[in-house]
């Protein structure tokens, strides 16, 4: 177990391998590198003072980790410019205004990496901080790794906060303080998890094998308890078996440096709890390493070992013809020495342990701002393709981490730029769409404090309320005691809303409201009703079900949108008269021989001549499907097959529904039939005389108006509901057509 940081290897290849670019292009990388090296020299001497007295909130002395930092991203490759970066990104905390005295002194690109870097890092310790309850524990790990992902654009942050995270746990491994629980669970959770996705293995192992240490102390030590156990015979049989199988594939004429793997503690026991196995049986508690120069002799290295040693059934694989996810390559196998004991055998080229041992940082370029490019080499080369390359790959490896965790179904993963993460006073995170204002903020806390928020302080600072957040920040809402929202906030042009659930959120709050007075007007008119019926103490739920609705609300809403006759209400409230006899149930009326059929041109299907009357409600008229209801002292009224009340009657009584049809019209004098035409537009002056000369043209008579006009987001809707007579309704379409086009109409129906 490592405690402290490790000095870079000498085997890791230089990021740029200077004979690719050129002779010009390496001289230049020559003078690009004596000056990272010197700016590293400054950030070190700036950062030093301000660094050398302080203590983070761990306890650990801030210069000791910065240095550490820098010493961990150096093991791992990473180029002078971001050592520098772990050194003012602590010093920042000390200035200022550390932006502009940073950009002052080493450059927007330094700049940008410690804003960045710096405000993950208070996010996440607020996020570590936040007082919430063991089951939203794993939610706020999840958004924490999201928010990892979305400070990410600049990827040198990834890298910076792992060798950050690591040296935090190093130093509490080797000052013996308590590490805090959370902070060794988001390690293990979000952490390792990254570094294995990003390949950079060094750093993975590491921070599961503290992170393991902390969580589970007693495990850590039973496991390092095993291993140390007849260590000294094991390591010597270990390196005898090393030693023979150098001098074997030298034989062969294979040019191979064999390692002992060093064995990580957390791999150990995740195997024997996954497969449950025993300490013994563990296969890679043996292990060594071949590296050879290319390819070609990784399999003929692989051929050597089979030959001279039995391999393990079923413990083969190939990861360079299929290799891993984050790029992973490498031959494993298991085979048996002369004791008959499994070691783990693998096999890499040079290149391919550098990429496994430090992943993504093995071939990452970190380009300075400016024309000059890294190193000296022009944006527009060869070198730059292969930069833009390597940045591809490590957002791909990201963008794939993340679809690893991802557990809503239908959720491909992030994209960086269309999510922001911020906090409740309390410290909770919550995760917003970009460009997220204090309302959505407020309405993905609870529904009523988005209808009741007037007012908002983001970082302290009162905002208007369409002020667009940002990750990072704390939001606190200003609301009102009792209030809903205001149609503004529909308005996309405001700004108000960005989130659908907000919007949604909204706009149902309006629709109830809408609901509520419609339901106002038809208590209104019910209970009018009943004065003049003398019924007032009539329980109102008992009379809507009695007309067959399931509630008093649901029978004013009907009544409110004039959808519902009231007086189907009267009928139910007078009292119920002697069945009369057949004959005097409808009033006769004797047709004139030149009539085509009764009132209305319409027949009853069945009986020579019987008064009808057209049912108001729905107004019928030819070509029209329609039904006859047999009144009390009224004749028969005719309904539209679909009219509701005609259903809801028919239902009630369906022995007095009788069938009807239309007659014949008269040539010399054709019926007119009353119908009405429902207009929605937006309210405008002169809107009333642009419709009604539509009629006028058509030469279509009307015989009513009623027009109503509402405020609403769209800056005011008005209702109108024209009565006109036709003979037919097959003209009515064109009509409508043309009522359509008039400026401002939004829906023209007949009703």
């Amino acid at each position: 177990m490592k405690t402290s940081p490790a000095a870079a290897p000498s085997a890791v290849a230089p990021i740029v391998r200077l004979s690719e670019v050129g002779a010009e292009a390496a001289a230049a990388a020559g003078d690009a590198a004596a000056a990272d090296a010197a700016a590293l020299e400054r950030a070190r001497a700036f950062a030093e003072p301000l660094l050398a007295a302080q203590a983070l909130d761990t306890g650990e002395n801030a210069w000791q980790h910065a240095e550490g930092v820098a010493a961990i991203l150096r093991a791992i490759g990473a180029p002078p410019s971001m050592q520098a970066a772990a050194y003012l990104v602590y010093a920042a905390d000390y200035l200022q205004k550390p932006d502009e005295v940073i950009a002052r002194s080493f450059g927007a690109s330094h700049a940008a990496l410690v804003t960045g870097t710096r405000r993950l890092v208070q996010i996440q310790r607020a996020a570590r901080d936040a007082q919430v309850g063991a089951d939203q524990r794993a939610q706020q790990t999840e958004r924490v790794r999201k928010m990892l992902l979305a400070f990410s654009r600049d990827l040198r942050v990834v890298l910076l906060r792992l060798a950050s995270r690591l040296q935090t746990l190093r130093w509490h491994a080797q000052s013996r303080t308590p590490c805090p629980p959370a902070l060794a669970q988001e390690t293990q959770q979000v952490f390792a998890p990254l570094a294995n996705r990003l390949g950079i293995w060094q750093i993975k192992w590491e921070l599961e094998d503290l992170a393991f240490r902390f969580l589970q102390p007693d495990e850590y030590k039973r496991i390092a308890g095993l291993l140390d156990e007849r260590r000294s015979e094991r390591e010597a049989r270990l390196e005898a078996f090393r030693a023979r199988l150098a001098d074997e594939l030298a034989q062969v004429g294979i040019r191979a440096t064999v390692q002992a793997r060093p064995k990580h503690l957390y791999s150990i026991w995740k195997k024997m709890q996954g497969k449950r196995l025993d300490f013994d049986r563990v296969l890679d508690l043996r292990a060594l390493r071949v590296l050879v120069d290319d390819v070609a002799q990784c399999y003929a290295a692989l051929a050597a070992v089979h030959q001279r040693h039995p391999p393990v059934e079923g413990e083969f694989d190939d990861y360079i013809a299929r290799p891993k996810p984050n790029g992973y390559r490498s031959l494993h196998t298991v085979v048996l020495d002369d004791q008959q004991r499994p070691v783990e055998v693998q096999i890499r080229t040079h290149e391919m342990h550098e990429h496994a041992e430090f992943g993504v940082a093995a071939h990452w370029a970190y380009k300075e701002a400016g024309v000059r490019g890294y190193a000296g080499v022009s944006a527009s080369g060869e070198f730059e393709e292969r930069v833009a390359e390597a940045r591809k790959a490590v957002l791909r490896q990201l963008l794939a981490w993340e679809r690893d965790f991802v557990q809503r179904e239908g959720e491909d993963g992030p994209a960086f730029d269309d999510r922001i993460y911020v906090f409740t006073p309390q410290a909770a995170v919550v995760e917003l769409p970009a460009g997220a204002t204090a309302i959505d903020f407020a309405y993905s806390l609870h529904t009523d404090l988005g209808h009741r928020c007037r007012g908002a302080r983001v970082d302290g600072r009162v905002v208007p309320l369409n002020t667009p957040l940002a990750s990072g920040q704390t939001v606190e809402v200003v609301a009102a005691k009792e209030g809903g929202p205001s149609l503004d906030w529909l308005n996309p042009e405001l700004g108000y809303l960005a989130s659908h659930r907000a919007k949604a959120k909204v706009r149902a709050w309006f629709n109830a409201q809408a609901q509520q007075q419609t339901i106002a007007r038809g208590r209104e008119a019910v209970e009018k009703l009943l004065q003049r019926e003398g019924k007032t103490a009539l329980k109102l739920d008992e009379l809507a079900t009695r007309l067959g609705f399931r509630n008093a609300a649901a029978l004013f809403e009907v009544v409110g949108k004039d959808e519902y006759s009231l007086r189907h209400v009267e009928q139910l409230l007078r009292p119920a008269e002697p069945a009369p006899a057949a004959d005097d149930t409808v009033a006769l009326k004797r047709p004139r021989s030149d009539e085509g059929g009764g009132r209305g041109g319409v027949l009853v299907v069945g009986v020579e001549s019987l008064l009808t009357t057209l049912a108001r409600c729905c107004r019928p008229a030819p070509p029209d499907a329609i039904g006859g209801f047999v009144t009390r002292g009224k004749g028969v009224a005719i309904h539209r097959a679909d009219c509701t009340n005609f259903r809801h009657i028919a239902a009630r009584s369906p022995e007095r529904v009788i069938a009807v049809e239309w007659g014949r019209p008269r040539a010399d004098r054709p019926a007119l039939y009353a119908v009405d035409v429902v207009v929605e537009a937006a309210d405008r002056p002169g809107l009333l005389r642009d419709i009604s000369e539509v009629f006028a043209k058509e030469k279509m008579n009307v015989t009513g108006v009623h027009t109503q006009s509402v405020k609403d987001a769209r800056g005011g809707t008005a209702w109108m509901t024209f009565t006109v007579e036709v003979a037919e309704t097959s003209r009515l379409a064109q009509v409508l057509g043309q009522i359509g086009r008039v400026a401002g109409v939004r829906h023209a129906r007949r009703k």
